[in-house]
């Protein structure tokens, strides 16, 4: 039988809007940059991708400032003024943690680098707020807020400009958009150190041409991924993964699904399987047809627990027994019920070579 991509959180099939979008932008010679009628076309096809990106994320067109992804995105955090500390939410992506700084005493400022929705386990989690207004991070309050959006983009309702963050970051991949392109959300108003030096491309704050073609892409993905949400699309995709949870627990009663009850993404399902190790259930799954990841892509290669995981109070051991099923608009009932059936008849080998 054919494969089955089930990793839509690591990454997403190309749209065919974005292919068609990023075919066209090939044939433009010009530089944004330049002043000509070649240069000005390709203005148009920028700007017009960054109203796009706007319009999905809920902000003001000069708020986008396009980058390779959202780990330069990310990036800003090194940006911050000296003596201003990042806090970071415990489950928070990689390329967050990478930008934790905590001198400790009186710093002149915080901010709260806080993910949205967790790509291992889809739980959604609001950053905490103050009694009186502003952000805290256990005992101290944040003068700033960096979201991370990257998986909710296209798949549950945001909006950056009533979310009250100053910065967001995003990626184009995660909604069907091409990789190597992203962007970073900036508060109008709020003055920050450009991410790169270099010319002024990107109104200052991100030099070096810019990709115009995996732009383009990224604009219409997130002009069809808007148009998917508000369609109805996710909640389709929500019914099949709870399909296929309601069949891997009923199949047995060893398996822990993590964040079940909890607000979650509604193509996220992560598992514990006690007694079988995450990387082996990945590698059995690639064997037999599916691709399933044991945690975040960034970090394939490395086999240790999940911090994650690790932060939500499992124990290591738990902590390397999960793998995470993300799926997407086109995955079908008999698609995960195949795939249950697949896992299940492994799960239940793997428990008896270990008995």
């Amino acid at each position: 039988m054919s494969r089955l991509y089930l990793d839509w959180n690591a990454t997403t099939p190309l749209r065919p809007e974005a292919r068609a979008a990023m075919a066209s932008a090939m044939d433009l010679v010009g530089n944004p940059s330049s002043v000509h009628a070649e240069g000005r076309a390709a203005k148009a096809m920028l700007e017009r991708a960054r109203a796009q990106v706007a319009a999905a994320v809920g902000c003001a067109p000069d708020e986008v400032i396009f980058t390779s992804g959202a780990t330069e995105a990310a990036m800003v955090l090194s940006r911050l003024p000296a003596g201003h500390d990042v806090l970071v939410d415990p489950t928070a992506h990689d390329c967050l943690w990478a930008h934790l700084r905590t001198g400790g005493g009186a710093a002149v400022g915080h901010t709260l680098a806080w993910g949205l929705a967790n790509n291992e386990t889809g739980v959604i989690a609001e950053p905490p707020r103050g009694a009186e207004g502003g952000w805290l991070y256990g005992d101290r309050k944040a003068d700033w807020l960096l979201l991370d959006i990257v998986q909710a983009v296209g798949k549950v309702p945001f909006s950056f400009a009533w979310s009250g963050a100053d910065m967001a970051v995003v990626s184009a991949h995660k909604f069907g958009g091409p990789k190597g392109v992203g962007a970073l959300i900036v508060r109008g108003g709020l003055d920050i150190t450009s991410l790169s030096l270099g010319g002024g491309q990107e109104m200052g704050r991100r030099a070096g041409t810019e990709n115009l073609i995996g732009i383009a892409g990224m604009g219409a993905a997130a002009e069809a991924a808007a148009r998917d949400l508000a369609a109805g699309v996710w909640d389709e995709v929500a019914e099949i993964r709870n399909i296929l949870e309601s069949e891997l627990s009923a199949s047995t009663n060893k398996t822990i699904s993590v964040g079940n009850g909890l607000p979650r993404l509604p193509n996220t399902l992560c598992l514990i399987a006690p007694g079988w190790k995450g990387e082996t259930q990945v590698m059995a799954m690639d064997l037999a047809g599916f691709a399933v990841s044991a945690g975040s892509a960034c970090s394939s290669g490395k086999v240790r627990p999940s911090r994650v995981l690790r932060s939500m109070g499992f124990d290591e051991a738990q902590a390397a027994q999960a793998i995470r099923v993300s799926i997407g608009p086109g995955v079908t009932k008999d698609d995960v019920q195949r795939f249950g059936r697949a896992w299940t008849a492994a799960y239940a080998k793997a428990l008896a070579r270990a008995a």
